[in-house]
C-alpha cells in the first residue's frame, strides 16, 4: 500500500517581518527614485520644473546715506564644520560640511557726523582744517555667486530626514559662520585705515579743485 506524496508546508511570514520588508522596500524605492533621476535620458522623468511666481518688490522705506565709502575687502574662507551626535556613530548620524566661501566688507567714513566745530576755514577761503569720525566697518555681505559646498558628509538618519524635509541640506549653518569669519578677518586687516587715507585724498582733491591751498584732514572719535 503506497502512502500519498505529503505536501510541503509553507510557513506564514510573521507580522513584525512583513513590516520590516514592506519598510526597506519603500526606502529602497525612494533612493532608487532619486539615482534615477540623475541618470542621463531619466532626468527629465523625475526632474522638476521651477516657476517663478513671486509679486512684485514694495518699497517699504528710503534712507537717506551720509557715509563715504571709501575701501571694500574681498575675503575668502573655507569653513569646515562638523556637527556629531553622542553615542552614535558619525556613519548613522552626524554631519560635516566643507564650504568656500567669498564675501565683501565695505569701510566707510560717517561725513553726517559733522558739526559746525568740525569744519574751520579762515577768513580769505585758502586753508581748510576738517576733522571727521574715523572710519567704520559695514556689515560682511556674502556672495553667492562664488560661495559654495566643497564637499558634504552626512549619516544615514540625516540622510532620511532631508527626504521629509521642507529645507533639505541647508546651508544657512555654515553661510553664517563664513559670514562671521569674514567679518573677523575684516578687522584684522586694515581696511579702516585705507578708507581714512582714501577719504582723506578725496577731500584734498575736492577742496583744491575748490581753491583751497591748504587742506588738513584729521579723524577723532
Amino acid at each position: 500500500m503506497t502512502t500519498p506524496a505529503t505536501r510541503p508546508q509553507h510557513r506564514r511570514m510573521p507580522g513584525w517581518a512583513k513590516v520590516v520588508t514592506a519598510f526597506v522596500l519603500v526606502l529602497a524605492l525612494l533612493f532608487a527614485g532619486i539615482r534615477l533621476a540623475v541618470l542621463p535620458g531619466v532626468k527629465d522623468l523625475f526632474g522638476t520644473q521651477t516657476h517663478d511666481r513671486s509679486g512684485p518688490a514694495l518699497l517699504k522705506s528710503i534712507k537717506d546715506m551720509s557715509r563715504y565709502d571709501a575701501a571694500s575687502g574681498n575675503f575668502q574662507v573655507v569653513v569646515d564644520l562638523e556637527k556629531d551626535a553622542k553615542y552614535l556613530p558619525d556613519a548613522i548620524r552626524g554631519t560635516r560640511t566643507l564650504y568656500v566661501g567669498a564675501g565683501t566688507v565695505d569701510a566707510y567714513v560717517d561725513l553726517g557726523r559733522l558739526g559746525d566745530k568740525d569744519v574751520t576755514v579762515n577768513e580769505d577761503r585758502t586753508s581748510a582744517t576738517l576733522r571727521l569720525p574715523h572710519a567704520r566697518l559695514g556689515e560682511p555681505a556674502l556672495d553667492a555667486d562664488h560661495s559654495y559646498a566643497v564637499s558634504k558628509q552626512r549619516g544615514l538618519l540625516n540622510r532620511l530626514g532631508d527626504l521629509f524635509s521642507d529645507n533639505p541640506n541647508s546651508e544657512h549653518a555654515v553661510q553664517k559662520l563664513a559670514v562671521s569669519h569674514i567679518g573677523e578677518a575684516a578687522r584684522h586687516s586694515g581696511l579702516t585705515a585705507r578708507a581714512e587715507t582714501n577719504t582723506t585724498g578725496m577731500l584734498e582733491g575736492l577742496l583744491h579743485s575748490l581753491g583751497f591751498k591748504e587742506v588738513h584732514v584729521s579723524y577723532g572719535p
